[in-house]
């Protein structure tokens, strides 16, 4: 089963842009950004998380949440907790960019949901100076 990577953020430009970094890194996984708000403005779109995790799993993938910033999060656990098959789904505690990095390159090594999650949540310990 592979593991869809869906990054949920603020801004679609930010979605787009760390989607478009982490699936340079290992275009065989697949990346679903969902930014903004379906009007184009900055904020998130719990519908289009909705579908987006939807997709995956009528699609029999395990699929992998990253989000941006903490009102995030509220809008991931309310979309993740109505779901049927929450064992399938995971909210990442990850930094956005590095997390994503992780989570997408585990992924297209055909790693399940559980390493995809814990090479993504090692992010948080890189350090950068």
């Amino acid at each position: 089963m592979s593991v869809r990577v869906v990054l949920l953020s603020h801004s679609a430009d930010v979605a787009r842009g760390v989607a478009d970094l982490a699936g340079q890194m290992a275009s065989t996984a697949t990346v679903v950004p969902v930014g903004g708000t379906a009007d184009g403005r900055l904020g998130t779109d719990a519908d289009a998380l909705e579908a987006a995790v939807g997709a995956g799993l009528d699609a029999g993938e395990e699929v992998a949440v990253l989000v941006d910033l903490g009102s995030a999060v509220l809008t991931a656990r309310t979309v993740l907790a109505d779901l049927p098959d929450v064992a399938a789904v995971a909210l990442v505690d990850a930094p956005f960019v590095e997390g994503a990095v992780a989570a997408v390159v585990t992924a297209s090594t055909g790693a399940g949901l559980a390493e995809v999650v814990a090479q993504a949540e090692l992010a948080r310990d890189l350090r950068k100076g």
